[in-house]
């Protein structure tokens, strides 16, 4: 018996459904709409961690206080993921390939503006715009991709691409900030995004498929607007000020509750509001719901990987920046060699859950043999071996990705791509604050204990790995329970048009393969 349905959502009398402009008519046109595609989530990832390994230079450079060092990822930080649902839902109602423009523009000319910062201030400031442009942008990358790529093996190897971008893209970019901030100083690790930019401005404008949106009128719920972005923001700042002021103290308490009481209010709106900002329908989608609570959770524990080890390879076996993002890259190859070339027939073959709950096994896995690390250990014989389990990483995000966007229709594709990335940042920004805190006071108590310096740290690492484990384990539980059982893909039938706007055997526009097999069968038993 085949899984049940996902809800469908109610059909939609006050705003129309957007006018989706052709396709790129070649495969080639499409391959050159996917490689823009993952250059501007490359630039946002990019940005994320290579900043990292330049913070000692910018201080120094700048005379940032240690407080204010934190805003150059802060500020990059909170508007990045306070802005994501905002800007997918206005690139479904203006052009998502307009939003796109516009986001990888804005992003490019305010790295510009952030490696030619003289102080403190400019240099926030840029960051902070950065993180706009960076939402624009990324908030409707899915959305074009899955309106791009229809066929469902096609689709599966684009999202393959696009998910290993976003995964080795953080160990590149801390081999990058290492190299260039050593050879030609930090401003670089912002000025290289200026031909980037350029180079994905021209392409995208030629390859990219125009669409038009309903207009700003169809759906513009500028008070859903401003209860989410500011909730958003007010959360993420919060979370990121905890190793300053603390979990109990008035600062972050209050804080937290005046942004718990926004998103409340927000969730009110959009259930009385006409043309509501986030249709609540789009939740009733189990595979929406469900894969954006796993992603958040395994966000979260994928910091404690990511930023731990190498904090581990540096603070604990002393090696130099350049150094840790050579000794990270050995997963980001894992990574690509399992996301490019084994995710896609293995979804194809078995279904995108149960590639996820392989991927989150072996994840599992990984943090629990770091928990084993020693101090005073060895990277070739203690860490190198463990970096094989990165393969979870391919198999789980490019799964979790096609899971996330299959219950979206066209007129929510950008919507719920924001939506996809808005969990994944209050995810990162829950681990960063969560997983390090827990770190730092576990280092404290041991160095107060009587243990050396490397034996603190790595029980502080410890505890953060552990917890790390325990929300991946709650991910698999959740992805077991709540995710539909989903059937291997099967490729379209001659004759069988599965372009956006033409209407699957369920009458829905396609973007889902799983979906389109159970819909199928649906129709037949009936």
């Amino acid at each position: 018996m085949s899984a049940p349905l996902p809800a469908q959502p109610p059909a939609r009398t006050s705003v129309p459904a957007p006018t989706p402009g052709p396709a790129p008519a070649t495969a080639r046109s499409r391959r050159l709409a996917l490689g823009v595609i993952a250059a501007g989530l490359l630039m946002t990832v990019l940005d994320g961690s290579i900043v990292t390994v330049a913070m000692p230079a910018i201080q120094n450079d700048l005379g940032f206080s240690p407080a204010g060092l934190s805003w150059v990822v802060n500020a990059y930080l909170i508007a990045f993921g306070g802005l994501l649902l905002l800007a997918g839902r206005l690139g479904d109602l203006i052009g998502r390939r307009r939003m796109f423009l516009t986001g990888t523009a804005v992003f490019t000319a305010s790295s510009v503006l952030a490696g030619a910062a003289g102080s403190p201030a400019l240099l926030i400031t840029a960051r902070f715009l950065q993180g706009a442009g960076s939402a624009m942008a990324s908030a409707v990358g899915l959305g074009i991709l899955v309106t791009l790529f229809t066929e469902s093996r096609e689709r599966t190897r684009a999202i393959a691409v696009f998910s290993f971008t976003g995964a080795a893209g953080a160990s590149i970019g801390q081999v990058l900030g290492g190299v260039l901030t050593d050879a030609v100083g930090w401003h670089w690790i912002f000025l290289i995004n200026l031909p980037i930019g350029v180079a994905a401005l021209l392409v995208a404008v030629r390859v990219l498929p125009a669409d038009r949106g309903p207009g700003l009128r169809a759906g513009a719920d500028v008070t859903g607007a401003a209860l989410v972005t500011s909730g958003v923001m007010l959360g993420i700042y919060s979370v990121v000020e905890v190793g300053t002021y603390g979990w109990l103290s008035a600062h972050t308490l209050g804080l937290g509750a005046l942004a718990l009481a926004l998103l409340a209010g927000f969730v009110v709106r959009q259930a009385t509001a006409r043309t509501p900002l986030l249709p609540l329908r789009v939740l009733r989608s189990r595979s929406v719901a469900g894969a954006n609570l796993v992603q958040m959770l395994m966000v979260a524990a994928l910091f404690s990987f990511q930023i731990l080890v190498a904090l581990y390879l540096q603070r604990v076996l002393g090696h130099g920046a350049a150094a840790t993002g050579l000794a990270m890259l050995p997963a980001a190859a894992v990574i690509g060699a399992v996301s490019l070339g084994a995710s896609a027939r293995l979804s194809a073959r078995f279904g995108e859950r149960n590639v996820l709950l392989l991927g989150l096994a072996l994840l599992i896995a990984l943090l629990g043999m770091l928990t084993r690390l020693p101090a005073h250990g060895h990277y070739t014989t203690d860490l190198l071996p463990l970096m094989f389990l990165a393969a979870g990483f391919g198999l789980a995000l490019p799964a979790l990705t096609a899971l996330g966007m299959s219950g979206a229709g066209e007129e929510d594709a950008g919507l719920v791509s924001g939506l996809f990335n808005t969990t994944q940042q209050i995810g990162m920004a829950t681990g960063v604050a969560v997983l390090s805190t827990l770190a730092a006071s576990r280092t404290d108590t041991l160095l107060s204990g009587g243990s050396d310096r490397p034996e603190a740290l790595t029980g502080g690492y410890h505890l953060a790995f552990a917890v790390g484990g325990g929300l991946l384990t709650a991910a698999f539980v959740v992805a077991l329970t709540v995710l539909g059982r989903t059937r291997p893909s099967t490729p379209t039938r001659p004759g069988t048009s599965t372009r956006p706007g033409n209407p699957s055997r369920s009458g829905r526009p396609e973007l889902g393969a799983a979906h389109r097999t159970e819909a199928a069968e649906a129709v037949r038993s009936a």
